[in-house]
């Protein structure tokens, strides 16, 4: 009886050990969850005419930065919608002009899929002489299709790293030097994804999800950089929204319009460095936390493996 006592000791202590490490790991997962949703509904709205009167969304003919221009002009900030098609970029700045007559809205046209050493002097002189406060770095490219990274070619991927890499570090270093110059606040939002921070891995779509873990490790250093300047920088990490991009047009309760992701994308510019703006987002980054990271790469792989069978089927068809 002597010789099992001290055994039946060490097991309890064990047994102790892991109850706490256990009952640790749980507090911690749901003090995030709770963090994420008290970010997300309770967090007061910041006054963003406060950062400057003008605003910058790059990528604004379309989804969340069409969306987000819309809020942005609903705040009573000016506008100055970036994009490469000049007739989109007419009928968006139309549609704000109907509802916001007042709102002043600057057109630049640019293709960020150029060499942008050169394209950003015209940046340099829209933004001259404006109180810009506040940039949405959200225009973005993706794969056309699911493939397998031998089978896409520089044209497809080389879009995706000017777009997504090259233009957001371009345009992001010319706002931020502006607004380090003139010495007040000013607010940089850079779209990430989830692809690049939930998944452990996003195969089918390689280049595009580094693209977007460059998009977040850049804003993380930045905001530490110029936080002592009153200079907000932020990556937003959305899930699945109704755009083109992600060829989703059905929204859901976890698919938001642009319009929804939008209104929550503004309740959250000035805060924490990364943050997921629309709450049902943060509640399946939650639950992916619980996830062993070789499921949620095996289900990936699997929905890849489906995306490019059927773009393949479709290319045979359109044949």
């Amino acid at each position: 009886m002597n010789a099992i006592t001290p055994h039946l000791t060490t097991v309890y202590l064990w047994f102790l050990i892991l109850f706490s490490l256990g009952i640790i790991s749980i507090c911690k997962h749901l003090i995030t969850l709770l963090r994420w949703v008290h970010a997300a509904l309770f967090k007061p709205e910041k006054n963003l005419t406060d950062y400057g009167s003008w605003a910058l969304v790059t990528g604004a003919t379309d989804g969340i930065g069409k969306a987000i221009a819309f809020e942005l002009a609903n705040k009573g900030l000016n506008l100055l919608l970036l994009g490469r098609n000049q007739s989109k970029l007419q009928d968006v700045s139309n549609s704000i002009r109907s509802k916001h007559n007042s709102t002043k809205i600057k057109l630049i046209v640019l293709d960020l899929t150029i060499d942008m050493s050169i394209g950003i002097n015209q940046l340099k002189s829209a933004i001259k002489g404006l109180d810009l406060g506040i940039v949405v770095n959200n225009a973005g490219a993706t794969y056309p299709g699911a493939m397998y990274f031998h089978e896409a070619d520089a044209a497809v991927w080389d879009p995706v790293i000017r777009v997504n890499v090259e233009a957001t570090a371009w345009v992001t270093s010319v706002v931020v030097q502006k607004m380090a110059e003139r010495g007040k606040r000013g607010a940089v939002v850079n779209i990430g994804s989830g692809s690049s921070v939930v998944l452990p891995a996003f195969p089918f779509y390689a280049v595009y999800a580094a693209s977007k873990a460059f998009v977040d490790m850049f804003s993380k250093c930045l905001h530490v950089e110029y936080a002592s300047m009153g200079i907000d920088i932020q990556c937003q990490i959305p899930m699945y929204v109704a755009t083109k991009m992600v060829s989703t047009v059905k929204t859901s309760f976890f698919v938001p319009s642009p319009e929804q992701y939008a209104r929550c994308s503004i309740r959250r510019i000035g805060y924490e460095s990364r943050c997921t703006p629309y709450w049902p987002h943060a509640i399946q980054w939650w639950f992916c936390s619980f996830v062993p990271k070789f499921i949620l790469n095996y289900v990936r792989l699997q929905i890849g493996i489906r995306k490019r069978s059927d773009r393949l089927r479709a290319i045979i068809e359109d044949e």
